[in-house]
């Protein structure tokens, strides 16, 4: 039988998990977080460069805008 041990140990990286805004397009294919107050679409793409595309969630986990994730998800830019 599997063990599954809890590999998110250090949700603090990431924000308080209990506030966490949840995904910006639930059961679609969009990663990014939901923006809010205290999380707002505030910061460019580390890719792209356009601004205005992560919110500082998005940035803690190392995350892209959507645009770029679909281009390389469908292998080019």
């Amino acid at each position: 039988m599997p063990c599954y041990t809890d590999d998110f140990e250090d949700w603090d990286d990431f924000g308080d998990w209990e506030e966490d805004p949840g995904f910006a397009d639930p059961g679609g294919n969009s990663a990014l977080r939901a923006a809010s107050d205290t999380n707002p679409r505030n910061l460019p793409c580390p890719n792209c460069g356009e601004p205005d595309r992560l919110t500082p969630a998005d940035r803690a986990r190392g995350y892209q805008c959507d645009s770029c994730a679909d281009a390389l998800e469908r292998g080019g830019w």
